[in-house]
């Protein structure tokens, strides 16, 4: 407990920087077709149209597993995401996109991806067209220390009613719920 003027330590505490990894990425074109590569920070500055990618990742349960972010991730740090993934690098084809993605940020590796949709994500700056893969999945995970601080398995409905969630991996589930039938 702080005196009145006093500020508190977690007050004083400012956080970490955002981190922003040195890597091209594959750019496209509004219509979705490959028109080069740049650096992550020139695509989030000029907010170029890029790919990523999102793997809902399930148990046999049906429970969906939600990630919890670092606070130094770039974009949404500190947010829920209700699929691993990640932009899609230059020349990197999408699905090999999202099986190096699964693997570093939950350690999945050898599980069959199965693609599910195509969508296209356009607000607040963020200009992705989004491959969704789903994968099923009762093994022990890796969490990759710099992206995830942790992850809770739920009903995909109630992952939805969370606050905080990543407004793309958002649209990424509702989207799949809506191909299965879950409305």
């Amino acid at each position: 407990m702080t005196n009145a003027g006093e500020a508190s330590p977690d007050s004083q505490r400012e956080a970490p920087a955002a981190v922003i990894a040195r890597e091209r990425v594959q750019v496209v074109d509004a219509r979705n077709r490959p028109c080069g590569s740049a650096w992550r920070a020139e695509m989030r500055r000029y907010r170029f149209w890029h790919r990523a990618t999102y793997i809902v990742v399930r148990n046999r349960r049906g429970e969906l597993c939600v990630q919890h972010r670092t606070l130094t991730k770039e974009a949404f740090p500190g947010g829920l995401d209700l699929a691993a993934g990640g932009v899609v690098g230059a020349g990197e084809a999408v699905h090999v996109s999202a099986r190096r993605e699964l693997a570093e940020e939950l350690g999945i590796r050898a599980v069959a991806l199965r693609h599910c949709l195509e969508f296209r994500y356009d607000e607040d700056g963020y200009r992705i067209f989004g491959s969704v893969y789903c994968v099923e999945w009762d093994g022990p995970l890796s969490l990759q220390a710099e992206e995830v601080t942790s992850v809770a398995w739920m009903s995909p409905r109630r992952a939805l009613e969370l606050a905080g969630v990543t407004p793309d991996t958002r649209l990424a589930l509702e989207l799949l719920l809506e191909r299965e039938g879950d409305n």
